[in-house]
């Protein structure tokens, strides 16, 4: 059994028991979250369809972690032109374990 589901603007193919990293969710550590964007669920070989959800499916997940990824720099310039501008970016994110998906 799986789902799709949608957050923070993408979308995730997600089963019981997986670990994953979306972006961030106003939630504690610990704290069990509920994912109603769900866009469609497959049970005993048979995928359900929403438009654009399925309706009474939800995904409920545990927040592991809050957390900053990787710095990345974001370096402009323009040549001959004097300018140069240098941007550092921490993207935010929350790791999440699937527990239990309600079709």
């Amino acid at each position: 059994m799986y789902a799709i589901i949608e957050t923070g603007g993408k979308q995730y193919r997600v089963k019981e028991g997986d670990t994953l990293v979306v972006e961030r969710l106003k939630a504690e550590q610990g704290d069990t979250v509920t994912i109603d964007n769900v866009l469609a669920v497959s049970k005993d070989g048979k995928l359900t369809v929403g438009s654009p959800t399925v309706d009474g499916a939800k995904v409920e997940a545990k927040v592991v972690e809050q957390g900053k990824s990787k710095k990345i720099i974001v370096f402009k310039y323009k040549p001959k032109k004097d300018y140069r501008k240098k941007q550092g970016h921490r993207q935010l994110y929350t790791k999440l374990i699937v527990e239990k998906i309600n079709a």
